[in-house]
Formats: structure tokens, sequence, C-alpha cells
């Protein structure tokens, strides 16, 4: 079962998390597989890639979020913070920000160069399903079930 997709920037890599706990990198024209991420210990809800295609991030079930070198599919780092399921990842479009979403309910954001918790949101009652910022970077958007 795959929960994700994305599509590298230059649109010839798609990335898939599914839930046999692994990333895979797929050449797009042809379909063919190029790679199979293995380091998440659960299943994989959200893949995205940085605005660069150089980095891919990967949410999980296991309570991490996992960066990874898009050219050579090695891990780069695994950003711990959440108590529950990763279920959205989001690049700002600088790339230099990572927002992930939680069961737990809260909203991280993360340096993606460095791997360093910038801070943690609070506001949601319920858990939080998808993140996705603005355009212009500025702006943070996150949905849950709580219904907001």
């Amino acid at each position: 079962m795959v929960f994700s997709i994305a599509f590298a920037p230059d649109g010839k890599t798609l990335a898939s998390g599914s839930m046999d706990k692994t990333v895979k990198l797929w050449d797009a024209a042809s379909g063919s597989q190029i790679s199979s991420l293995e380091g998440h210990t659960r299943a994989v809800y959200s893949v995205a890639f940085a605005p660069d295609g150089k980095t891919l991030a990967s949410g999980s079930d296991d309570a991490t979020v996992k960066l990874w070198d898009a050219a050579s599919g090695l891990q780069m780092s695994s950003l711990e913070g959440h108590t529950s399921a990763v279920s959205s990842v989001s690049f700002a479009p600088d790339g230099k920000t990572l927002a992930s979403g939680s069961d737990d309910t809260t909203v991280k954001l993360w340096d993606a160069a460095s791997g360093s918790q910038i801070s943690s949101l609070q506001g949601h009652t319920g858990m939080v399903f998808s993140v996705v910022f603005a355009p212009d970077g500025k702006t943070l958007a996150s949905g849950s079930d709580d219904k907001t």
C-alpha cells in the first residue's frame, strides 16, 4: 500500500512512501524503480522533495522524519521529537525549513540543513494530517481531525 507520492522538482524522479517501511525512488519516464531507501521501522506516510531536488524528506508511523540524499539514497539524518506517527512533511519554498505534522497533535519546524528542531507549534486538539507552506514561505497551514 502506497500512502504518499511526490515528484522531484525536475519531474524526472518520483518518490513513494509505503506500508512496507520503505521510500522508493522511480524513474518517472520509464516507471522503473531506481532505489529503495530503508531506515524507517514502520509505515511511511509522507514524502516530499526539497525545492532544489537534492533532499527528500519522509515521515513515518515510527514518529520520525528522515532526510535522504536524493541522488545517492543515503540517509542524511533522522529527526526525532514527535511522540506519535508523522503524517505529513513539507519543505518551505526556500528549502531551509521543513514542517512535519503528527498524530501527537503538533506541527514541528526543523532546520533542513542541520536537522535541529526550530519550534513545536501547538493548537490542534486532534491528529495533524497535513502541512503545507504558502508559495511565499511566510505562512504554514495545517489540517487536523479536530476539523480545523
